[in-house]
C-alpha cells in the first residue's frame, strides 16, 4: 500500500515515524510538507497544492492547521489517492463541521473518508466521533491501515501465581506509538495498579491530543483516548485483580 502523509509539524512527524517504524515493511510511506502559513479563506485551494506529488493509494491527514484539511480533495486528485484517514485530535486543526465538509466533498469525488474523533477511535469497520457512537465504514484501504493502527488492541499474559504481568503483545498500536509504549510499561506490574498505570504512562508519552473541553464527550480528547486504552488494560486484568472486602464493625454505644 502507498501512503501519502500530510503533516506540518512535531505531531506529524511522531506519527510518520511510529508508521515507518512498525508497520508492514510492504507500505510505501511518503510525506508531504504542506504550507507553514494558509490564509483563512482560501477561493483556490489547489494554488497550494504541488502539481506533481508521489502517487498514494491512502492518505493520512496529520497538519496542524485548519486550513490544511481544505487542501485534501486536491492531494487526493494529484495522487491519485482512493481513501483519507483524517483524525481529529484538536477542532482547532479539524472542526467537526470542516469534517463533515470534507467527507462529502470526497465521497463526490467516489474516495473514502472516514474522521475518527480522537484518531486512536478507529477499527478494521468503524470510528467513534461521539461518546458511544460508532460509524461503520466499508474500504479496504482504511481497514488495512486500522488492522495495525488506530484504536489499542493489547494481549496482556498475566501470571496466575504472581498476578503480575509477564508480557503484552501490541496486537493494534495507535498511530503515535503510545500504546507500544504503554504496553513496554506494564511489563512486572501487579493486575491490580495496571488500568491506573495504564492511564498515567499514556498521559506521559505524552499523548497529544487536545487538552480542553470537546462538547461531542463533555471531556477532553486527551481523557477520552487515555479511557479507550485503560479499557483495554482493564478488561484483560480484571480476572486476576484482588477485591478486598470490607466488612463494618460494631458501632460503639
Amino acid at each position: 500500500m502507498r501512503i501519502l502523509a500530510i503533516i506540518s509539524g512535531d505531531y506529524g512527524r511522531r506519527h510518520v515515524e511510529n508508521i515507518r517504524a512498525h508497520g508492514p515493511v510492504s507500505w510505501e510511506v511518503a510525506v508531504w510538507q504542506a504550507p507553514a502559513v494558509l490564509p483563512p479563506v482560501m477561493d483556490y485551494p489547489e494554488d497550494y497544492v504541488p502539481d506533481t506529488l508521489p502517487g498514494a493509494d491512502l492518505l493520512l491527514n496529520f497538519g496542524e492547521h485548519r486550513g490544511i484539511p481544505e487542501l485534501i480533495p486536491d492531494v487526493a486528485r494529484v495522487t491519485g489517492a482512493q481513501a483519507v484517514i483524517a483524525g481529529i485530535d484538536s477542532e482547532a486543526w479539524l472542526p467537526r463541521g470542516l469534517a463533515r465538509q470534507l467527507r462529502g466533498w470526497l465521497a463526490d469525488k467516489g474516495v473514502a473518508c472516514v474522521t475518527p474523533k480522537p484518531l486512536c477511535a478507529l477499527t478494521e469497520a468503524a470510528y467513534m466521533m461521539k461518546r458511544g457512537e460508532w460509524i461503520a465504514y466499508d474500504n479496504p484501504l482504511i481497514a488495512e491501515f486500522a488492522r495495525h493502527f488506530g484504536r489499542s488492541d493489547l494481549r496482556i499474559a498475566v501470571d496466575e501465581a504472581t498476578r503480575q504481568i509477564a508480557a503484552v503483545e501490541v496486537v493494534r498500536d495507535s498511530v503515535c506509538g503510545c500504546a507500544r509504549f504503554v504496553a513496554e510499561g506494564l511489563v512486572g506490574l501487579s493486575a491490580d495498579e495496571a488500568e491506573e498505570k495504564a492511564g498515567l504512562l499514556h498521559h506521559h508519552y505524552p499523548c497529544l491530543a487536545a487538552m480542553g473541553i470537546d462538547s461531542d464527550y463533555g471531556d477532553t480528547l486527551m481523557h477520552i483516548s487515555g479511557n479507550l486504552l485503560k479499557n483495554v488494560v482493564g478488561d484483560q486484568v480484571k480476572p486476576y485483580k484482588q477485591t478486598e472486602y470490607i466488612r463494618p464493625g460494631k458501632l460503639s454505644e
